[in-house]
């Protein structure tokens, strides 16, 4: 077993980064926020083309403006900062993850099934999930989500009051890697966006997610009997990616585990690009990301993105963020999300919150198996971000 990152978890590590990166903000910045988008009224910044952006490479500076004028000054500045992130990322990276007005969304219980109903113009697209109540505790109960599944162990979750659901990402766009699938331009939510028939999956995907928290959001607790301020997002491998962007674009996910997520995910696509045998820009699958970011950015046009994976990784800041790598898996490209994850600490250490940023990376163990060794730092986050046990 070699475990080659651990960031953010144990109570000496942990008392090191309050004692010595503690910055003197005068209240800590919140948890969880009540909107999707808490920054989506300002503007995005210049967009040029892929050929006029300057070569970059190392990592972007995340707490820089997009324009280079400068670095932000407060925690007041940052959700402008993320902003900039997630507009980059849309444009360059994955498609546009369109809004929704509350009047577009119509939700129901069935039982103890979520029934959420999206209308854009003339096109109704229905999400369904159905939500599984702890024996323990009382409601209102925090809620776990799987982005798929839950592959997070239920012994996890036996003796916790938290519901679970998953998210079932075919109702959106039904794209997989094992088994006959719709292309671009056919999913369900192109009925609804015919624009935006480029898309990659995952701005879908988390546009998916988003339209279930609208329904809990809309139905409220007493019919739900979930406390929407207490939301987590979990996913492995391929849905460890689309918990991390899930979690990234939407504000009211108090905590997102992303387990395995490899290349795409929170590994830095700049770092990859320098190691062999990796899931890299150059070697994923598009299906996931715009056609044009591999056109634009592939071999070392890759130094010419303006973001990188850290910075996708800090959009969940100030909410908290967990992620679990395995070393036995040299595709996953865990050392290029260990650069990444000590990149992306930085801005929760600037705001004096670095402890609700988690990285622990361990081998020894089948993919999307999560070891007993690792049980510890997850049921600390889950205790911590979603039982409010802080």
């Amino acid at each position: 077993m070699k475990r080659i990152c651990s960031i953010g978890f144990g109570t000496t590590l942990t008392a090191c980064l309050f004692t010595c990166l503690l910055t003197a903000w005068a209240q800590q910045p919140p948890h969880v926020y009540p909107k999707e988008n808490t920054g989506s009224h300002f503007m995005a910044p210049a967009m040029p083309a892929p050929h006029e952006l300057p070569e970059v490479r190392e990592l972007p500076k995340i707490l820089t403006w997009a324009d280079g004028s400068g670095s932000i000054r407060s925690f007041n500045d940052w959700e402008r900062r993320r902003n900039e992130i997630a507009a980059q990322i849309q444009y360059y990276g994955i498609g546009t993850k369109p809004d929704v007005s509350p009047e577009q969304v119509k939700a129901r219980m069935n039982g103890d099934t979520l029934i959420v109903d999206v209308t854009v113009g003339d096109e109704t697209l229905t999400l369904r999930s159905t939500i599984h109540y702890p024996t323990t505790g009382k409601p209102p109960y925090a809620l776990m989500i799987g982005t798929s599944m839950l592959a997070l162990p239920k012994l996890l979750f036996e003796d916790r009051p938290i519901a679970t659901m998953n998210f079932h990402e075919a109702q959106v766009n039904d794209y997989s890697q094992w088994r006959p699938h719709k292309e671009r331009g056919e999913h369900d939510f192109d009925r609804l966006y015919p624009d935006l028939k480029d898309n990659g999956a995952y701005s879908e995907w988390a546009w998916g997610m988003s339209r279930l928290i609208d329904g809990l959001q809309q139905l409220g607790s007493e019919k739900t009997k979930i406390d929407i301020q207490r939301i987590g997002v979990s996913g492995c491998s391929y849905a460890g990616k689309m918990a991390l962007f899930c979690g990234a674009f939407d504000e009211r996910i108090a905590l997102t585990i992303a387990q395995e997520p490899g290349g795409g995910g929170a590994a830095a696509w700049r770092i990859s690009h320098q190691m062999d045998s990796v899931e890299c820009l150059d070697k994923t699958d598009y299906h996931w990301f715009l056609e044009s970011m591999r056109d634009n950015f592939h071999g070392d046009n890759v130094y010419r993105l303006p973001y990188d994976h850290h910075e996708l990784c800090a959009m969940i800041c100030p909410r908290a963020l967990l992620l679990l790598g395995n070393t036995d898996y040299k595709w996953l490209a865990d050392e290029s999300m260990r650069v990444s994850a000590q990149a992306a600490i930085e801005v929760w250490n600037y705001f004096g919150i670095g402890d609700r940023f988690g990285c622990d990376i361990v081998g020894g163990h089948p993919h999307c198996v999560l070891p007993e060794s690792q049980y510890p730092i997850v049921g600390d986050f889950i205790d911590r971000f979603l039982l409010q046990r802080i």
